[in-house]
């Protein structure tokens, strides 16, 4: 079953293994990018970090509708991990149904210490697909950690 998607260019680390994995009985995690499915070295290296335990799948964009809808209806619970936010735009613009939409390393790479009055710096294409995300029902997530305070991502972005 897919249980959480999070975008985050690092995808499997600290606050993946420790944080997320634990906070949601995690048992799989599939990563959707067109260039980690592509190498295999890449994915090597992605795998030493992966609890004993967790499986792992690397999945295309061309894939992730098969492949999500398979492990939709598997028991498992599966975390989505994508490096941008260009594959949950991709995967929703597919028909791949995303609720709830995690930014973790966009958060933490352009984010660290926001106060009132800061903003999310992304470019005028990922502010083009967080608004298509909004409008086709992707509710943003805003936290590195399970124990972090949410930030509305939108208005960071300058979208609200």
């Amino acid at each position: 079953m897919l249980s959480f998607f999070r975008v985050d260019d690092r995808l499997v680390h600290g606050q993946v293994v420790e944080g997320w994995i634990p906070a949601f009985g995690i048992q799989a995690l599939a990563v959707i990018s067109d260039e980690i499915s592509a190498d295999l070295l890449r994915q090597k290296l992605i795998e030493f970090a992966v609890p004993a335990g967790i499986e792992i799948k690397f999945i295309s964009l061309a894939d992730a509708p098969k492949e999500l809808a398979a492990i939709d209806s598997s028991p498992l619970k599966t975390m989505v991990l994508m490096p941008s936010m260009a594959e949950p735009e991709a995967m929703v613009r597919a028909g791949i149904k995303i609720s709830s939409l995690n930014i973790g390393g966009l958060l933490y790479s352009a984010c660290r210490g926001l106060s009132k009055g800061q903003h999310l710096p992304v470019s005028d294409k990922e502010k083009e697909g967080m608004k298509f995300l909004s409008m086709n029902g992707v509710v943003f997530d805003g936290r590195g950690v399970p124990s972090d305070i949410s930030l509305d991502m939108l208005e960071l972005a300058g979208l609200k």
